[in-house]
């Protein structure tokens, strides 16, 4: 890893938890696309256009950390037997209502943050700049969909009291 001036044994911690939020990412694609096929109800228009904006944007994420594991010089996870195995995302039911559906999302993004903030930790422990870079992105705007999805379940009637 000469070109990156990256110790290989430090950044193996980084790759082993990108591979972690890999895994989460492609149940929490996988999860948008169930609940952008099986949401209705009142709230059917709203959600089923955000749920599409989400599935998109999860999509590039999902290369965008295989593709930063691949720099690293580690093998990306492939197979969903591995990533059922090793995500902090569980899979959800076609029958789940629209409220909780967001609700659902509300938790899955912060076991993201959760995850994405063990990489980080572990890719500054590395001196690993550009993971850093790419993951405090991610961070930001699940911050950002993570309001307005709590804000729009306000609007929706779900008065809560949780940060």
């Amino acid at each position: 890893m000469g070109y990156l001036n990256l110790d290989k044994k430090k950044t193996t911690t980084t790759a082993k938890e990108l591979n972690v939020l890999l895994a989460d990412y492609h149940l929490y694609y996988q999860k948008l696309r169930n609940f952008h096929w099986n949401v209705v109800g009142n709230n059917f228009f709203e959600l089923h256009v955000k749920f599409e904006e989400m599935y998109e944007d999860a999509k590039l994420k999902v290369d965008e950390i295989a593709e930063r594991i691949l720099t690293l010089r580690f093998q990306p996870s492939g197979n969903f037997t591995d990533y059922l195995k090793i995500s902090n995302i569980k899979e959800s039911s076609e029958e789940t209502k629209d409220l909780e559906m967001v609700k659902i999302l509300l938790d899955d993004h912060g076991k993201l943050l959760k995850q994405m903030r063990k990489v980080v930790e572990n890719a500054d422990d590395a001196d690993d700049e550009g993971t850093i870079d790419m993951i405090g992105g991610f961070i930001g705007h699940i911050e950002k969909i993570s309001w307005m999805l709590d804000a729009w379940m306000m609007k929706a009637g779900d008065n809560h009291p949780e940060a």
